[in-house]
């Protein structure tokens, strides 16, 4: 039988995206006429099936545990060689791996012999993508031939030792596969178990929407999964050491010492926390009993109400205002726990009918707040403002003039038939939140989802102050800072300006309306280049979702349209507003980005005009999932394919003339890759940095695979990672542009 001979490299990396084929590269592999090199192709029939990674952390030492399962679903065996490069730190004696549950021996290739063996492949196979683990450790076995329609499951296991740096502990799983792979993974799962002697604090991913369940104060799962998809980032998980109070760690990014820096705070009160630490706040439910709610939206908008009341803690107080044409209140006054029972009943005996008195009702809510008692206002209306006062900016006005420093509204929306402009700025002027509830959604479980993080307060109204260092653009502001509550934590993202290794931050917020002041001493704001790569994307996310918020509900200015264009240029972060990434094909040159601020006007135009309808709602959604994003916007997908901060893709005009893959090729690259702390585009069968100004630079050719080539890789460890995307390439390195020619 004709048997055909593969190489499989399977990047650690591939663990947790489930997003491409973790074989990063299957090639059949022929030698030549002459017997001197290989020819190879990507070979398509092989490919993940599952992809599961299990990993258990006790007291900083990580055991993870891989299992692949390869099929062939080509025409004849498939065999070969499989290189696994490792992550940083694992000990490597302890490793085992496994074909088929059949224990096999691997040989271990140190970081010399390791990138002896990656060049080589590379200029066997004429390959780059394996020159991104230049520097790491490897292993190297023979995987026993794979019949047609057959599969082989590889299993490994490997542990590594985590260090503390400020504070926190981090683990990471080197996923990205998709300049290797473009078939994507079945199915992909990861799964951390974390144990420690000490209480942990925060828990974060900054790659990854990660599900958490906390165990008790020293132990937490954390995880996610995903079908079909190609993994565009590592997997990078942080936890920290939680402290007796408000824990609060600092992750910093700076890309040269004479560039501003990036500073990530995560802050996270206790997990457990005694009862009477919990602040007490009374609880206004405002809800809409217009005839437009008649049916499931009603039912469901009285569950939500009932969740509310059912979780209420013992020194809660609670109200219940319903609003048609008129307004409808429970009690006179604030009721306690006790009264739940009542108000539940009273509920079921309301049906909807009549208008929509947005303005009555919620004057009539906050009437009732107390000033230096916490306030929450939950308001839910389906439709806009018919009776009584109907203007929003007069709405706007009435409830500024009768709130206080201590009302918080949580807005829901529900259908696309409400004023996204009045929803927004209520919640936004009043540190609370908006969510909208589209069509065949269910109200009760967006409300109850956000009462449930919000519910147990332990400090309001704060203030964050910074000595030593000087932070601007800080998101959320520092002026708006939401509050803290028990087991969620708060996300702060900014830039910084010159350095400081002793830096301090005074965090401000009242308890029982008592100011507590917290100082953190001896933070270290990096002075030269380095961190974590995605600290700057995770910035660029937030304030781009926060102009693209500011154009919606204030109107087009130049200044943030231009903010707009240079960031998406820059960290490769594609909205629908911001598509000009995938469709201007000179976008690089002042004529292409001046292009692209003409397109983006005539968006903010639209973006200002529309305060309801689905596209209103779909605005609001998009710039407040890119403005409260924990996670850095990911690149484009295969095909054209860009991709919100939510991860919801949308679909790009791309056709054949314009230099990008079209949707139609499965297999081609996606437009935009991220690459350490570059952004590329894809023009022409060439990617191309985005700091590459074609205007005003004047690359230097480099031979693929010539000895300048590889020389260029000992000047920078990021030139590995910029040539695994291919072989044509255009990068900057200290203000020189390089483009990769092939040969001849």
């Amino acid at each position: 039988m004709c048997r055909k001979r593969f190489l499989i490299i399977a990047s650690v990396l591939c663990l947790v995206i489930m997003s491409s084929t973790l074989t990063a590269l299957a090639h059949p592999v022929s030698p030549s006429a002459d017997g001197s090199s290989y020819q190879t192709a990507p070979d398509r029939s092989v490919y993940i099936r599952s992809h599961r990674v299990d990993v258990e952390i006790t007291n900083q030492i990580a055991r993870t545990r891989i299992e692949q399962v390869f099929v062939n679903e080509g025409q004849f065996d498939a065999e070969g060689t499989y290189i696994f490069p490792l992550p940083p730190g694992v000990t490597i004696s302890d490793l085992v791996m496994y074909i088929d549950g059949v224990p096999i021996e691997a040989q271990i290739l140190e970081a010399d012999e390791a990138r002896e063996t990656y060049e080589r492949i590379v200029r066997q196979l004429r390959d780059p993508a394996l020159l991104e683990y230049i520097g790491r450790n490897a292993i190297q076995a023979r995987v026993f031939p794979i019949p047609p329609g057959d599969e082989r499951k590889l299993e490994i296991e490997y542990t590594q030792l985590l260090t503390v740096e400020n504070g926190l502990i981090n683990y990471v799983y080197p996923l990205r596969t998709d300049h290797l792979s473009q078939i994507p993974v079945g199915q992909l799962s990861i799964r951390v178990s974390v144990e420690s002697n000490d209480a942990i604090g925060s828990i974060y991913s900054p790659t990854h929407r990660i599900a958490v369940d906390r165990q008790g104060e020293k132990s937490f799962v954390a995880g996610f999964e995903t079908a079909n998809t190609k993994p565009d980032n590592d997997f990078s998980l942080y936890y920290g050491l939680a402290e007796d109070e408000i824990s609060l760690n600092l992750l910093t990014y700076r890309e040269s010492a004479v560039e501003d820096g990036f500073f990530t705070l995560l802050v996270a009160p206790p997990v457990e926390v005694d009862e009477d630490e919990i602040i007490p706040k009374d609880v206004v439910i405002v809800l809409d009993q217009s005839g437009s709610m008649y049916g499931d939206k009603w039912n469901q908008a009285r569950e939500a109400a009932k969740f509310v009341l059912d979780n209420l803690n013992p020194e809660d107080r609670f109200n219940i205002v319903v609003f048609s044409t008129g307004v409808n209140i429970f009690a006179t006054e604030m009721q306690p726990p006790a009264e739940t029972s009542e108000a539940k009943a009273w509920l079921d005996g309301l049906e909807a009918i009549g208008g929509t008195n947005i303005d009555a009702a919620l004057q009539s809510a906050l009437e009732m707040t107390t000033p230096q008692r916490q306030s929450v206002v939950l308001f839910l209306t389906d439709g806009l403002a018919t009776e009584g006062i109907t203007e929003t900016a007069e709405i706007l006005d009435n409830v500024e003039q009768r709130s206080n420093e201590d009302v918080r509204i949580f807005t829901f929306g529900v259908g696309d038939d409400v004023d996204t402009f009045l929803l927004d700025t209520l919640s936004q002027s009043h540190r609370g939140a908006s969510g909208y509830v589209r069509p065949l959604e269910n109200i009760d479980e967006e409300v109850s989802a956000l009462y449930s993080k919000i519910s147990a307060p332990v400090l309001t109204n704060l203030e964050m102050s910074f000595d030593g260092v000087a932070v601007y653009d800080v998101y959320p502001a520092l002026e708006s800072l939401p509050d803290l509550f028990v087991g969620s934590q708060l996300v702060i993202v900014g830039r910084y300006r010159g350095s400081a290794e002793e830096g301090t931050l005074n965090l401000r917020g009242k308890v029982d309306g008592e100011t507590q002041t917290f100082t953190y001493e001896n933070l270290e704001f990096r002075a030269n280049a380095g961190g974590d790569f995605l600290i700057p994307r995770l910035w660029a996310t937030r304030r781009i979702g926060a102009l693209l918020n500011s154009i919606r509900l204030y109107g087009e200015d130049a200044e943030l349209i231009d903010s707009i264009v240079r960031l998406s240029i820059r960290y490769g972060i594609i909205t629908p507003y911001t598509s000009f990434l995938i469709t201007e094909d000179d976008i690089l040159s002042q004529a292409g980005r001046d292009r692209a601020i003409e397109e983006a006007e005539e968006i903010a135009d639209d973006l200002s005009m529309e305060a309801s309808g689905a596209s209103a709602v779909d605005a609001a959604e998009q710039s407040r999932s890119l403005s409260e994003s924990d996670t850095a916007a990911a690149p484009s997908g295969t095909g054209g394919a860009g991709s919100g901060g939510d991860g919801t893709n949308f679909d790009a005009d791309v056709t054949d003339g314009s230099g990008f893959p079209t949707s139609a090729d499965p297999n081609a690259p996606g437009p935009v890759q991220v690459v350490a702390d570059r952004t590329f585009i894809y023009r022409n069968g060439v990617w191309i940095d985005t700091t590459y100004a074609p205007d005003e630079m004047t690359p230097e050719q480099v031979v693929f695979l010539s000895d300048t080539y590889f020389a260029l890789m000992e000047q920078d460890e990021r030139v590995a990672q910029y040539y695994a995307l291919g072989e044509r390439v255009i990068f900057v390195l200290d203000g020189q542009a390089y483009e990769i020619v092939p040969e001849g």
